[in-house]
């Protein structure tokens, strides 16, 4: 998994742990929900000020979104 792929499966996952829809996040982060879709994909790559913004709604450090789930072993 390359680090944009890792940035949108944290993302949604930080999303969906508070409890907010796309709409909602979209709203507090002031960018527009198409956007956030496209970022939640990992169709876009983002930018350091949109990691800002999105760490300040959802009360997180900005490293959280890089951080890669351990491999499991099979």
């Amino acid at each position: 998994m390359d680090l944009r792929e890792t940035f949108a499966t944290n993302l949604r996952r930080l999303r969906n742990a508070r409890g907010w829809s796309q709409d909602e996040l979209a709203f507090e982060a002031k960018i527009s929900r198409g956007y956030l879709s496209k970022l939640e994909k990992g169709a876009y790559y983002v930018s350091i000020k949109i990691i800002g913004r999105l760490a300040d709604k959802l009360d997180v450090e900005p490293a959280e979104f890089l951080k890669r789930t351990a491999k499991r072993s099979h």
